[in-house]
């Protein structure tokens, strides 16, 4: 008799234990269906917020970007002297402060446009550089001149990165 009332137990047992495993089995599917759920509105949430710095930091870039332009960047800061060299570090002076205004910016674009934009600013500081190493370079008008003169005949180093960015922006919507 201990043995038949141990089947009819276990027999009872097997359908609670078969609903049991099927409980678990839906209840762990929802919550983690549900986890999913609130991750992507979070996420989704987060985007929102973060879209207007993300655009922000875009823009703040492209203004760098234009203001160390070698046309804009000589048009606004005059020489102070006629000496070459102190206005050569004049102008190297002024494009390290706009980075340094912006250096924050980095965290809000993608690893890939913030090395373009450095890469901008240093062509466009080696480009002032070598203007300034030209032997017919003797003076502060004369380095305008040449700089000048050297943007006319191809893009400045900004205008790359500006359209990189463009780009960049476009692919956010």
């Amino acid at each position: 008799m201990d043995a038949e009332r141990i089947i009819d137990l276990f027999l009872f047992a097997i359908p609670s234990l078969i609903v049991g495993l099927i409980a678990y089995y839906f209840f762990k599917e929802h919550t983690k269906n549900e986890d999913g759920r609130r991750r992507f509105l979070l996420k989704k949430d987060l985007q929102v917020s973060a879209m207007p710095l993300r655009l922000q930091a875009y823009e703040r870039l492209a203004l760098f970007l234009e203001r160390i332009s070698p046309n804009k960047l000589m048009v606004r800061v005059p020489p102070i002297s006629s000496n070459k060299d102190d206005y050569e570090q004049l102008l190297i002076q002024n494009i390290e402060q706009e980075m340094e205004h912006n250096i924050a910016q980095q965290i809000y674009v993608s690893e890939k446009c913030w090395n373009i934009v450095s890469a901008a600013k240093n062509a466009t500081i080696q480009l002032i550089r070598k203007a300034s190493l030209l032997e017919k370079t003797d003076s502060a008008n004369k380095l305008r001149e040449v700089v000048l003169t050297e943007m006319m005949e191809r893009r400045a180093p900004s205008d790359a990165a500006l359209s990189f960015i463009k780009e960049e922006v476009s692919d956010l919507w």
